[in-house]
């Protein structure tokens, strides 16, 4: 109470006439009127490190984590917008600032051109699909392309990898390396892999994914699956909302961090098959709307002929509907021959 007291009166603050006060420039969160030494210290163990973790952060979120009221919270969350300059811009200026996306190669270049030259920093890339369809074996690929030089399609840095069906093998990760004359043993110690026990462990590894993000250079974020927890965790039409509402906040999560430390998203996702459906496709994806709505990219994966997969854009900002043939072999991805 002592230090939601000091903070307040910190913020409230005014020693001088209005219009005479040399207001200070916010460069840190330190800076920020009212945020001393040891609430900085609370908010930087949180993982708010920046004024842009501040900026786009909850207020009843960062009441939480600091200890402070949520009166206090909402200042210091506006102080840092308003230091970060987070109004309207024109959309040349939005133009500007999207050169500086990153993409990483899938390895096809048919499946690049889909959704626009490789997965892309900043967004959420999904890809759901039946069992086989090549929805892991492209996760492992992007393992290890994210690790290649910029020039080489990828963005020099290191992978988190969330697994919560078991299904992460880093034999295979190998071999993908040794194929494309890479060491295995350098490529695996560059992946930072977690096994998700259930939903709540899931959103708690991304929750405190920053500090690991910062140390460690990681420039993708890798979910497999991301729904399968949800799926057995919240079971019957009487747990879906609590399902749903949970499955936005850790993709909204997700967002953040690819938006603060711009890195790529990419998630799997489970199907079901409609029932209701008598000709056509029955197969659905699972998270409803809440997930089509936050995924940028979504790619439909299904199986053809032999080691060939067929990519499918279903949904995408700025990329036209179509579809490309892929190979998944022991190479790993790539295009037909």
């Amino acid at each position: 109470m002592r230090e939601e007291l000091e903070v307040t009166a910190q913020l409230q603050q005014d020693p001088e006439p209005k219009g005479k006060r040399k207001e200070k420039k916010i460069t840190s969160i330190e800076d920020i009127p009212g945020v001393g030494g040891t609430i900085a210290a609370k908010l930087r163990d949180a993982g708010y490190d920046s004024l842009m973790a501040l900026a786009v952060s909850m207020p009843v979120e960062l009441a939480e984590v600091a200890g402070i009221g949520e009166g206090t919270a909402i200042k210091a969350i506006n102080a840092a917008r308003d230091a970060m300059d987070m109004g309207f811009e024109t959309g040349d200026k939005v133009l500007e600032r999207r050169k500086f996306i990153g993409r990483i190669t899938t390895g096809s270049k048919e499946l690049d051109s889909l959704i626009g030259g490789g997965v892309e920093t900043q967004a959420i890339t999904e890809a759901f699909g039946k069992f086989g369809s090549g929805k892991s074996q492209l996760a492992f690929q992007l393992s290890v392309n994210a690790q290649l030089p910029v020039d080489q399609g990828g963005l020099g840095g290191a992978v988190l990898f969330i697994d919560s069906e078991n299904t992460f093998r880093p034999e295979r990760i190998a071999q993908i390396a040794v194929s494309r004359g890479l060491d295995p043993d350098v490529i695996l110690k560059n992946i930072h892999v977690a096994r998700s026990q259930n939903s709540d462990h899931q959103m708690l590894l991304v929750d405190k994914a920053g500090d690991l993000i910062k140390e460690k250079n990681i420039k993708i974020v890798i979910v497999d699956s991301l729904t399968s927890s949800f799926r057995s965790d919240y079971i019957g039409r009487g747990m879906l909302a609590d399902r749903q509402q949970k499955l936005n906040k850790h993709l909204h999560t997700l967002q953040k961090l690819a938006d603060i430390y711009n890195l790529a998203i990419y998630v799997t996702n489970q199907v079901m098959d409609r029932p209701d459906v008598l000709f056509g496709d029955p197969t659905v994806p699972i998270g409803g709307n809440v997930l089509a709505h936050q995924s940028t990219y979504r790619l439909y994966f299904r199986r053809s002929k032999e080691d060939r997969r067929v990519a499918k854009i279903v949904d995408s900002p700025n990329m036209p509907d179509g579809e490309c043939v892929f190979r998944v072999s022991e190479i790993g991805i790539s295009d037909c021959e």
